[in-house]
């Protein structure tokens, strides 16, 4: 039913999520897995905010930090696909705008389900902020699910 599945990724509780359930249904379904994740330098920015004397607001992370977060986010969802006894086909990443990035790919390599995690903002939060999950469910040629 699923013979490959594309799973969005940003580092978020609710992407772990997705993907948790993700590796369940290609255990099911002997599915192949494709991890996709967009670093965004101003998420980057944002957490790099979190450690004492980082200025987000006057310096955006350089290309390197934004390389090693987003190698970083890719490695914990690799061991948790190996924690549920699956293995990763393939892992994409690449800069620009995520949705377009993860439809891109499912269309790329014949995805039969795109998995992405929701972070519940409700339709006031993502008329703000605008939905990758929301884009991408808009966008696929194929079944999605959206784990919240």
């Amino acid at each position: 039913m699923f013979g490959k599945i594309v799973v969005g990724l940003d580092g978020s509780e609710h992407s772990d999520q997705a993907l948790r359930i993700a590796c369940d249904l290609a255990g099911k379904y002997g599915s192949d897995l494709h991890l996709v994740h967009t670093p965004q330098p101003q998420t980057v920015a944002f957490a790099m905010g979190a450690v004492a004397g980082y200025h987000t607001v006057t310096t955006m992370p350089s290309s390197e930090e934004v390389q090693e977060a987003a190698d970083k986010i890719i490695d914990a969802a690799k061991a948790v696909v190996e924690e549920a006894g699956q293995t990763v086909t393939q892992a994409h990443t690449e800069r620009g705008e995520p949705a377009e990035h993860i439809v891109a790919c499912a269309k790329e390599v014949g995805a039969d389900l795109i998995v992405t995690g929701r972070r519940g903002l409700g339709s006031m939060g993502s008329l703000l902020q605008g939905s990758t999950t929301q884009r991408v469910n808009h966008l696929a040629e194929c079944a999605c699910l959206s784990v919240i």
